[in-house]
């Protein structure tokens, strides 16, 4: 098995080509300080004066600027087009937590990708930041901290059933799947909520002021 490019005991900030503000980095930082660039991300962390750990990816939207700039040591260009930078960079790396940023917001084809990834990459534990809201792969069994009245989304990227507790509407004996039922815009009553999956393939949107709250959850032993 090939070894990670970036390995940490902390979490880890993924920046992608998207756009992010100062304020986005500042908050994935301060729970995910250690950072890396998928492709084009680098230049957006230079703009904001912050020089990745690792740069990973084709290198196709990296300009010649950044590449100069940055380290050789710290540049890890991976030629192969089967897959896209998020993917490159999120198999590369391994940490408690992931906090990826400039994925989502800028086109329906990279955010729909990044999407995928998430859930191909499930075990790699990622938070994908978006303007409002947070995305995540389900593990099998996740208890998360919210508040109620906060939107709770589900939406599946395979055949999924599950249980839910603290949700408006219960998930019990519902079959979930890209063509058929999906699972957005519930509401959580409780302050704790509990979900639990059959099989992979859920995704969990939460607004993105719970950011704290799913790392805890996602992070505990």
């Amino acid at each position: 098995m090939k070894s990670p490019i970036v390995q940490s005991i902390q979490g880890i900030t993924l920046a992608g080509g998207g756009p992010f503000s100062g304020r986005d980095l500042s908050l994935c930082r301060a729970r995910a300080p250690v950072v890396v660039a998928a492709d084009g991300g680098a230049d957006r962390l230079l703009r904001h004066g912050v020089m990745p750990e690792a740069v990973i990816g084709d290198f196709d939207s990296l300009s010649r600027t950044a590449q100069a700039e940055i380290p050789l040591s710290r540049q890890h260009p991976m030629a192969e087009q089967e897959s896209t930078d998020f993917d490159k960079a999120l198999r590369s790396v391994v940490a408690p937590i992931v906090l990826a940023l400039g994925f989502v917001g800028a086109r329906l084809d990279h955010g729909l990708a990044a999407f995928n990834t998430l859930v191909a990459r499930a075990e790699r534990r990622c938070v994908l930041i978006g303007p409002k809201d947070l995305a995540f792969a389900a593990p099998p069994r996740l208890s998360l901290d919210l508040m109620p009245g906060d939107v709770l989304s589900l939406f599946p990227m395979a055949s999924v059933t599950g249980l839910s507790t603290g949700l408006e509407w219960p998930i019990s004996g519902l079959r979930f799947a890209p063509d058929g039922r999906i699972g957005t815009s519930n509401r959580v009553v409780a302050r704790r909520v509990e979900l639990e999956f059959d099989d992979p393939g859920m995704l969990v949107i939460v607004p993105r002021r719970r950011l704290d709250a799913v790392v805890r959850a996602l992070t505990a032993p």
